[in-house]
């Protein structure tokens, strides 16, 4: 068998596989192809990859000689018929991308349709690159504030420490917190699901509670969506912490949707001027009606930040935790020989599966399809 690495797409500096995790593949006699130049980005050259085992082809030829073909985001070179392709695609987004792929018999695994569960916590690419995402927000955040952030007391005065708000405790919102609490922030803290309260309180931050919010056990970690009392009440808390606020984190997404906006144009109306916002949800819409993905916008005084591709910022961790994600999940997918073994009774290959023989296979994505 033989597993091929694609070049992203130009803004993307990730790669699928660093050499390391190429080595680890060719001591099971699995046969490794990498596009020239592919992890140039991540600070990984060819000359690694052939030191790993790997052999170095043009684009076309690794697609041409690969079963297995690695690229995050959709790739830019044509299919032949019958190849399996891993990634993260969003394909709840991009229903008619899909369409496209059962046209050409793509069996096509997306990685971020993994269920959210204990045995797939070794494969989870959301968790991994939203815990640099939560990490490298504070870290621009510091980067762009124009003043401190942690107390200082000097003969020249004191100096307050930074207030900051983060919408969302998962994942990335609670890196997000140790982050900025080793920088010396004050942090607030609001989520809707009040399990993440212990854990937010753990990390030294306050947990800003609304009462009423939905449900969300069935929801597999995202955001659920709430009643329209409980929006008015959730809105009312976050307007008062963030009048408060010098820097405000969003993460907030709800699968297949629309990022929801918790910082209305009437929210921004009561921040200071020279507020920040970092969003990471930027890629689905953002948490703000004037997000723009990769843009800053300046609302009168508030630079708001779209950043949804954080972890695309620190590519060499990015791409290390990324690649032994998806090397966890090859085993799935392959056999102690080195061949391919697609068990269709195992949940996390079912429900990553996305198309397969030409049809899509996943109820979701086969939904959404049926409806355009």
């Amino acid at each position: 068998m033989t597993i091929g690495v694609l070049k992203e797409p130009q803004q993307e500096t990730r790669v699928s596989l660093l050499p390391e995790a190429v080595a680890a593949l060719t001591k099971k006699n699995i046969s490794v192809v990498v596009e020239r130049g592919a992890g140039l980005g991540a600070y990984a050259f060819d000359a690694d990859y052939e030191s790993a085992g790997a052999v170095i082809k043009d684009a076309n030829e690794v697609v041409r000689s690969s079963d297995i073909i690695l690229c995050i985001h959709k790739p830019e070179v044509s299919f032949e018929e019958n190849k399996i392709l891993i990634g993260v695609y969003q394909p709840l987004f991009h229903p008619l991308q899909m369409q496209e792929w059962t046209k050409q018999k793509l069996t096509v695994f997306s990685l971020d349709m993994l269920p959210r569960t204990t045995r797939a916590q070794s494969m989870d690419i959301l968790s991994s690159q939203a815990n640099i995402s939560g990490y490298k927000a504070v870290v621009l955040a510091a980067n762009m504030y124009p003043r401190y952030f942690p107390m200082f007391m000097t003969a020249a005065g004191s100096i307050p420490p930074a207030k900051m708000l983060i919408l969302g405790a998962g994942v990335a919102g609670l890196q997000a917190i140790a982050t900025a609490k080793r920088l010396g922030a004050v942090v607030e803290v609001f989520d809707t699901r009040p399990a993440v309260k212990e854990e937010v309180m753990s990390l030294g931050a306050k947990f800003v509670e609304v009462e009423g919010a939905a449900d969300p056990s069935q929801a597999g970690g995202y955001a659920v969506e709430q009643t329209e009392e409980y929006k008015q009440r959730q809105q009312q808390r976050i307007t008062e912490s963030l009048a408060k606020a010098d820097i405000v984190i969003t993460t907030a997404q709800i699968p297949g949707k629309k990022a929801p906006v918790l910082i209305t144009e009437e929210m921004l109306k009561q921040m200071r001027s020279g507020s920040l916002i970092i969003d990471i949800a930027a890629s689905t819409g953002g948490n703000t009606p004037f997000t723009k993905n990769n843009e800053t916008i300046d609302y009168n005084g508030i630079r708001i930040v779209g950043s949804g591709n954080l972890p695309a910022s620190m590519p060499s961790d990015a791409s290390k935790v990324y690649g032994k994600n998806v090397s966890n999940f090859l085993q799935l997918i392959t056999n102690k020989e080195a061949g391919l073994h697609l068990n269709w009774d195992d949940d996390l290959v079912k429900g990553s599966c996305i198309t397969h023989d030409g049809e899509i296979v996943n109820e979701r994505v086969k939904e959404l399809s049926a409806a355009l």
